[in-house]
């Protein structure tokens, strides 16, 4: 066989023997025949909380498993139809394979970084809140650009995403957004984002076509079910009611619906106003309330680990994470693992794995041995 394509081998193998070893292989397999019999077990359902949390743990698991299974299963195939290709002399037919092989290695090495997402809240749904910064006109643009941008990511992921508050921009772009992206993982992926974007270029908004530097922050955190216990005294919750606004249309509602939550003790400050009723805003800002002060607690969880291990990672509110610089020259670079791309394009239509991926690695002390 081809060395190009016994190195190609070598290196899915590595990486799916790498999967096995994270993902406890035998025992998972185990555990999963014992979560396939539970959700088949009539009875389950008798308690609707505790179904819901076997049936997400299966579904997790069972993804785990088939994602390695179906690499093995189409290296497999893949190597089978190089064979004979090489055997044959057909070059058009080893290319396709090599194609082949490139694409089971992109997945592979996707599937290296999911297996990464161990967090205890990683698999669930995210909000996500992006506030311009100071600079009026431009700074909001460049917020309604970054709700694009990951709007886009959601979607190339088949993930879905929940309008929850927004407040638009006098003359363009938006103020402030909340969102809810919901998707396998979207939190432990999302979660790396989460810090200040900086963009530097010519301002479309400028007569005088003068460079602009703008800034947005974007904060993350996961959303929680009801089986995870946040205490609240609502002592400490002060309520705001205001008219919503934003890009509704006609379809927003004209009275004072619209909801924020001042948990008093933390600052925290969150807002719905996109249900139909008051009622329904008051319920979801909770729920959001319930989900920011439980992100907290696993950042503070997260720092004294760093502390531990002497590995400090800046993933606060306020970091600059990341620069987007499209004048006087064309780069995206991310401020904590320098990866860079010349394709500023790409990243604004949503194209941030490569960045994703190297900041959780580097978020978990991951190594390719480890």
């Amino acid at each position: 066989m081809r060395a190009d394509v016994e190195a190609a081998k070598a290196d899915i193998e590595q990486s799916i023997e790498l999967l096995r070893r994270r993902l406890d292989w035998e025992p998972a397999l185990r555990k999963l025949d014992e979560l396939n019999a539970r959700v088949e077990d009539p009875t389950l359902w008798d308690n609707p909380t505790e179904a819901q949390a076997v049936s997400r743990d299966r579904a997790r698991l069972a993804a785990q498993v088939e994602a390695v299974q179906s690499l093995e299963r189409d290296l497999a195939d893949a190597l089978g139809y190089a064979e004979m290709a090489d055997e044959e002399g057909d070059e058009a037919s080893l290319e396709e394979a090599r194609g082949q092989l490139k694409s089971i290695k992109e997945r592979a090495a996707r599937a290296e970084l999911e297996a990464l997402l161990s967090g205890e809240a990683d698999g669930n749904d995210a909000y996500v809140e992006i506030n311009s910064g100071a600079g009026g006109t431009e700074s909001n643009d460049w917020a309604g650009m970054l709700l694009r941008m990951y709007t886009r990511w959601a979607n190339a992921h088949g993930m879905e995403v929940d309008f929850l508050e927004e407040t638009s921009g006098e003359q363009a772009g938006i103020k402030s957004v909340t969102l809810q992206v919901k998707g396998t993982n979207a939190y432990g992926w999302l979660k790396t984002e989460a810090g200040v974007h900086r963009l530097v270029r010519i301002s479309p908004f400028d007569a005088a076509a003068k460079r602009h530097t703008s800034f947005a922050s974007v904060w993350v955190y996961p959303v929680v079910d009801d089986t995870i216990e946040i205490d609240i005294n609502p002592a400490d919750v002060r309520t705001d009611t205001y008219r919503a606004s934003g890009a509704g249309g006609q379809h927003v509602n004209k009275t004072d619906s619209a909801v924020r939550l001042t948990h008093i003790p933390t600052g925290i400050v969150v807002a719905c106003q996109t249900q139909r009723s008051q009622h329904q805003n008051r319920d979801q800002a909770w729920k959001m309330l319930k989900a920011r002060l439980y992100e907290a607690e696993l950042e503070k969880r997260e720092a004294a680990q760093q502390a531990l291990e002497d590995q400090k990672t800046d993933i606060g509110w306020g970091h600059q994470i990341r620069s987007y610089v499209l004048q006087p020259y064309q780069m995206v670079k991310d401020l904590r693992t320098n990866v860079e791309t010349s394709d500023t394009q790409g990243v604004l239509d949503g194209d941030l794995d490569e960045f994703m991926g190297a900041a959780l690695a580097q978020r978990v002390g991951a190594t390719r041995e480890g």
